[in-house]
């Protein structure tokens, strides 16, 4: 059993830093001796065992008896980059279908033209139409590889099951000038099927539709042609679909999409697909990085059952990665809010995960943060790119009040201190940054699952919400 009484001497303001990130904890308390006892622990668990099975593609889902393919796909993806030889070609796209979803793409944007010659660039609409996985990574991937499109309406998304939702959105798109991208792992998600349904109605046809599943056949059913269906391997969850052409799908900005400049990770995607990569490497050969990110899980799991810090506020201070927060909620609160394992002396599972966009967040939720009773930890995620910004200011402000408050104020004035707070930094904002910290924080719910004694590959609480709802209907039909 772990030590874990009350630890009066202050945490040893552990630093962690490479060239892509630096990370500084404001975490009282959390010291290296604890550090040193979670580690014996996790020695225990057989922590390395289980990360090397993730790594080389092992059944790690027990309750599916399934693979989680997401790193294992990011090294082979990369390996078979890095040969781009022409014997390869086929072999590549057929397994990754690396491009495919910009050829499909880039073939129904011509197709327009020819029938449309006077259509242009800004009158050509792309729409997915996709929830869960398939809404929240290709969103925040849209929003920080091709901000503008975003803003300009070029890329849109429709996630539910209000029809006012579809209908707001198609608003200002011609139905003939419109191309439609379905992402649905199974392609029966009530919410992507009712939407689908819709935009089939509107367009008439489903001739500038895509669909990306791992479920073809049923595709089908809803007259796809066998050309634009992308297929994805099934041992890639739905949380983990960024990697995938469901991430991809976002990731090309304007219209014409153009081909990269170099076949060597020229895209934005590939940039991402090797910030991923680089960072599994970390994990396995760089102990210092393989510290840090033990150092996180460890901490997580040691505020949620040792000091009842069940609530973490995620804050992103980069404006194009403002939807990285709403990702990172799903990624952990899917992955870890499960059952606890009745073997395990750590019966709190998941921390409830909530935050938005710092500088919006400081005029919403800040006061309870700084002067509320809720017990609540906090990580900033801010780019230290421009160290003259105001919001690389407020990030690190924020960070230093939250955690050690602020006395010298007047009484009504007074912050509370004491939030235990994680600071990242990135050097650069760029999407192989983005790729690097979106694998750091798989790596720390996978191995805070595993301390926990959980498995973060399935997620069969949802399934409850489908089952009676299905019920609801039939008693209203």
């Amino acid at each position: 059993m772990l030590k874990h009484t009350v630890n009066k001497k202050k945490s040893d303001n552990y630093i962690y830093e490479n060239n892509i990130l630096r990370y500084e904890s404001f975490i009282n308390e959390f010291t290296s001796e604890l550090f040193k006892e979670f580690d014996e622990k996790a020695k225990k668990l057989d922590l390395q065992s289980r990360i090397n099975d993730l790594m080389n593609g092992k059944v790690v889902n027990r309750s599916e008896n399934q693979a989680a393919w997401h790193p294992k796909y990011r090294k082979e993806k990369v390996d078979f980059i890095n040969q781009a030889s022409e014997e390869k070609d086929e072999i590549f796209h057929s397994f990754f279908d690396s491009g495919e979803v910009r050829d499909r793409v880039n073939t129904l944007v011509d197709r327009i033209k020819e029938k449309k010659p006077e259509v242009c660039k800004d009158d050509i609409t792309i729409i997915t139409i996709g929830i869960g996985g398939s809404f929240e990574g290709p969103k925040l991937l849209a929003e920080a590889f091709y901000p503008n499109e975003v803003l300009c309406r070029n890329l849109l998304f429709v996630t539910g099951s209000d029809p006012g939702e579809f209908s707001e959105k198609i608003d200002i798109c011609n139905n003939d000038s419109t191309v439609f991208i379905v992402s649905s792992k199974s392609f029966k998600t009530d919410e992507t099927i009712e939407t689908l349904k819709q935009a089939l109605e509107w367009s008439g046809s489903a001739d500038n539709f895509i669909a990306i599943t791992a479920n073809p056949n049923e595709a089908k059913k809803y007259k796809f042609k066998q050309k634009n269906i992308i297929r994805i391997d099934n041992e890639i969850g739905g949380r983990y679909s960024i990697w995938s052409s469901i991430g991809e799908a976002s990731s090309f900005g304007g219209i014409p999409i153009e081909e990269p400049d170099s076949k060597f990770f020229g895209s934005k995607f590939d940039q991402f697909i090797l910030g991923g990569y680089e960072c599994d490497k970390d994990l396995v050969s760089d102990k210092k990085y393989f510290d840090f990110i033990k150092f996180l899980s460890f901490s997580d799991v040691w505020l949620n059952n040792f000091k009842g810090k069940n609530i973490r506020t995620v804050l992103s201070y980069i404006w194009h990665y403002r939807s990285l927060p709403d990702y990172i909620q799903q990624l952990e609160m899917e992955s870890l809010g499960k059952p606890a394992n009745q073997n395990s002396e750590f019966q709190n599972t998941g921390q409830v995960i909530f935050g938005g966009y710092g500088p919006t967040a400081q005029h919403s939720y800040f006061q309870l943060l700084h002067q509320g009773t809720q017990d609540i930890c906090a990580d900033i995620i801010a780019s230290q790119e421009d160290k003259k910004s105001l919001a690389y200011a407020q990030a690190i402000t924020h960070s230093k009040l939250l955690s050690q408050g602020a006395q010298d104020l007047k009484d009504e004035e007074r912050i509370n201190g004491n939030t235990p707070t994680n600071l990242f930094l990135l050097n650069k904002e760029n999407s192989y940054s983005l790729g690097y910290l979106i694998a750091t924080w798989e790596h720390r719910t996978f191995i805070t699952a595993v301390m926990l004694g959980i498995n973060p590959f399935d997620q069969f609480g949802v399934n409850a919400g489908k089952i009676y709802t299905k019920k609801c209907l039939n008693i209203k039909d």
